[in-house]
């Protein structure tokens, strides 16, 4: 799927296009790492939730499941530059739940291309209903954009917080004990 030779003739122009040598010393094998660079930060592109999703196990327990503080990056479609954070998923099983492990992947199907946080939350929380078909999720997203902090207004520390409730956790009083639940 990853293109390595339009990779590296595009890094080359554009080291050109900045005003560098691309065959200075510390810069030749720039477009070979920006390449092998972009088969990890993109592994998500053509990749589906459903395959990490689909694997289930029978559970009684139809209380709430949290998993908390997972740790993210992405980057902006935008301007091409990072933004990384934590994100919490909770779901209310409907009679099956997945390996906790599941979650963190379907995090990097969508996290690992080109993206915006609001899409990110969005697309975990709906893979996780189609998939799993719990009767509620709710995914809450924590980040630093690197293009807030790095170039345009500057502000370094500033955190963007997105949530989406699906079913039964956008009732108050489950979105209440979520947030209670996560501060503990």
């Amino acid at each position: 799927m990853i293109d390595e030779k339009k990779i590296k003739e595009a890094v080359k122009l554009f080291l050109e296009g900045i005003g560098e040598d691309p065959e200075r010393e510390g810069l030749l094998d720039t477009p070979d790492r920006i390449s092998a660079m972009c088969h990890e930060l993109f592994a998500g592109i053509g990749q589906d939730a459903k395959e990490h999703l689909s694997k289930t196990f029978t559970a009684t327990n139809n209380e709430m499941v949290i998993v908390k503080d997972t740790q993210f990056y992405s980057v902006c479609e935008h301007h091409l530059l990072p933004f990384y954070g934590k994100i919490h998923i909770a779901y209310i099983p409907d009679g099956k739940v997945v390996g906790i492990s599941k979650l963190a992947r379907t995090i990097e199907v969508y996290a690992r291309r080109t993206q915006i946080q609001e899409q990110l939350t969005a697309q975990i929380a709906d893979a996780i209903m189609e998939y799993l078909a719990p009767k509620g999720v709710i995914v809450y997203i924590e980040a630093e954009h690197m293009c807030m902090t790095m170039r345009g207004i500057k502000k370094p520390g500033s955190k963007t917080v997105t949530l989406v409730a699906r079913g039964e956790l956008t009732e108050e009083k489950k979105k209440e004990e979520f947030f209670r639940m996560l501060s503990l």
